[in-house]
């Protein structure tokens, strides 16, 4: 027991000393008990990319602008088909009244995401971003891998065509919803209808050559082995080595109500010890944002000593982890209060990261 005590000391004094650590440093950490010792190497290393002891975060909205969708995924409640009685797609005026009130709060992002309806022409989401565009100020950050790659398809342009018109449409960055485990033998028994992790990736990196800057996340405890997880954070960072796209990563746990896959939903220690390994393995994603949206305000402000930097967005509405039956509502004063009891300085920034305003 000594032994691996000492031989997860060594990884982690590596870490912080700058070192690249390998996938079985990686796997060493997260079948480690040592999660304290794993959250000091990672608040450490937090504290070297971000040396001023201050956190941030941004004021949006989620606008899911359809629940219908193909795809189906084992793990997401929000879905619906065409002729569900619950079935939606909001109009332009719903669109643009969220925009508005997103404003109107002092908000400087929307991200917009939604299911791959069979019955959208590419069309809808080019005049949706233009007409957004001539009305408001604000940054869209929008349309994940899965959609695009839906974009692809209906059309009949390849990625790279639809991302330079969606670009010249007016989207400005990418959002790394979809991701889950970047893993194909996951991603085919939880959505065995979505595409393959190198599709993702090929979205994210061509993104990445037209000059659109994204976020990459990651969905765990599905049915993911430790391995997998790790070999996630390493296609990340390989990605990144090539384009260095990605301005931050967010982590969170797999919520099984009202799901098919079902099963059962990751502690806070294992969710604090992801994250955590997550910054000591990414070292060259400059940001890690917690996850107020599915682990509550609490943990969150826990995971500030556990190597997140950014409290992520005020989400003003979100409605596919609600579907999954977690409704954690967190105001933008109580997101204020967290970030200062937790020791730092909040500060609004906008999607690039630049402060706006500090509190």
């Amino acid at each position: 027991m000594k032994k691996l005590a000492d031989s997860v000391t060594a990884i982690l004094e590596k870490a912080v000393a700058g070192k690249r650590l390998s996938f079985a440093e990686g796997l060493a950490l997260l079948k480690s008990k040592e999660l304290i010792l794993i959250g000091l190497a990672a608040n450490a290393v937090r504290k070297k990319l971000h040396p001023e002891p201050v956190v941030t975060f941004v004021i949006d909205r989620n606008i899911n602008y359809t629940n219908v969708c193909r795809t189906k995924c084992r793990f997401c409640a929000f879905y619906r088909s065409e002729d569900d009685p619950e079935a939606y797609v909001l109009s332009y005026e719903e669109i643009f009244d969220k925009v508005r009130e997103t404003i109107d709060c002092g908000g400087t992002q929307i991200l917009m995401q939604g299911g791959l309806h069979p019955g959208l022409p590419f069309t809808y989401y080019l005049d949706m971003l233009k007409a957004i565009k001539e009305r408001f100020d604000i940054h869209i950050h929008s349309f994940s891998p899965p959609e695009i790659v839906h974009f692809s398809r209906i059309s009949g342009l390849p990625v790279r065509g639809v991302l330079q018109r969606l670009q010249e449409a007016g989207l400005d960055s990418i959002p790394g919803g979809g991701a889950e485990i970047l893993d194909d033998r996951v991603r085919k028994y939880i959505s065995p209808h979505k595409i393959s992790w190198k599709e993702w990736m090929d979205v994210m990196t061509t993104a990445h050559e037209l000059g659109m800057k994204t976020t990459v996340t990651m969905m765990f405890g599905s049915v993911e082995t430790l391995e997998e997880r790790v070999m996630h954070l390493i296609r990340i960072r390989e990605a990144q080595d090539r384009t260095g796209g990605f301005r931050a990563f967010i982590p969170w746990s797999y919520q099984p109500a009202n799901t098919e896959l079902g099963g059962e939903t990751a502690t806070g220690v294992d969710y604090l010890k992801t994250l955590a390994v997550s910054r000591l393995m990414l070292d060259n994603v400059p940001n890690v944002q917690a996850s107020w949206v599915t682990q509550g305000a609490k943990l969150a402000q826990v995971s500030l000593s556990f190597g997140a930097n950014d409290f992520g967005g005020t989400m003003l509405e979100e409605n596919v982890v609600r579907a999954a039956g977690v409704s954690y509502r967190v105001p933008m004063d109580e997101i204020i209060r967290s970030i200062k009891d937790a020791g730092y300085q909040p500060a609004q920034r906008n999607t690039g990261y630049e402060i706006i305003r500090y509190y």
